[in-house]
């Protein structure tokens, strides 16, 4: 800890006082927003590990029912039926909130093309690729999902470390200082009162020792 440079008067004693009930004040709500983060951090984590096993048991799904889908339809109906989609996805992305944290809201827009010559449904679909289709659909949720949760981790990490950095600044650093500037500044008026005292009692002896002279 390191004395503040403070000119030892009660008025800057009352200052320091009062800033480090402040102190005190912010540290304690800082420490509570960083260990909730740090709760709110191990939660998301959880279902992060959740979702992530989840969607890589579906990604393997996808990729069965559409190896199936190719073994029961002709290959050039396979390619026409991802070369000329009907309907496309586009990515777009807003902001949200998480625990004051702007955090990035990926929203997947769905549009269709009316003038596609060869719409989904003209084409001689198996029910397997059909099955397939629609499994890449919800696939596609849950990777967009992922990619948010795991963004937003990150950000929170980020931010615990932050936040931890100033709660240790304000505990092991300023509040210390405030303390030792407070008591030296105590000792000091303390030391200033004594000395007033004596001078004065010495001013009273000398007065009383003159006038019993007279």
């Amino acid at each position: 800890m390191a004395r503040l440079n403070k000119n030892p008067t009660r008025m800057e004693l009352k200052k320091l006082k009062a800033r480090l009930k402040t102190a005190q004040r912010g540290h304690k709500l800082l420490k509570d927003k960083t260990d909730e983060m740090v709760r709110r951090f191990s939660v998301l984590a959880r279902e992060i590990k959740k979702l992530r096993a989840e969607t890589e048991g579906d990604v393997v799904r996808v990729l069965k029912q559409f190896s199936l889908a190719r073994g029961l339809m002709p290959k050039k109906d396979i390619e026409l039926l991802f070369s000329m989609p009907s309907v496309s996805v586009e990515p777009g992305c807003g902001l949200g909130n998480f625990m004051n944290l702007e955090v990035p809201k990926i929203v997947l827009e769905e549009r269709k093309d009316a003038s596609s010559p060869l719409p989904y449904s003209y084409v001689d679909v198996t029910s397997e690729a059909d099955y397939a289709v629609e499994l890449a659909g919800e696939v596609l949720d849950k990777l967009v999902r992922l990619a948010e949760q795991e963004k937003i981790l990150r950000m929170l990490a980020v931010e615990i470390e932050r936040s931890k950095r100033r709660v240790n600044a304000l505990e092991y650093v300023l509040i210390p200082d405030l303390e030792e500037t407070i008591r030296y500044i105590s000792m000091k008026l303390e030391e200033n009162e004594r000395a007033g005292l004596t001078r004065l009692m010495k001013v009273k002896d000398m007065i009383e020792a003159k006038n019993a002279n007279q």
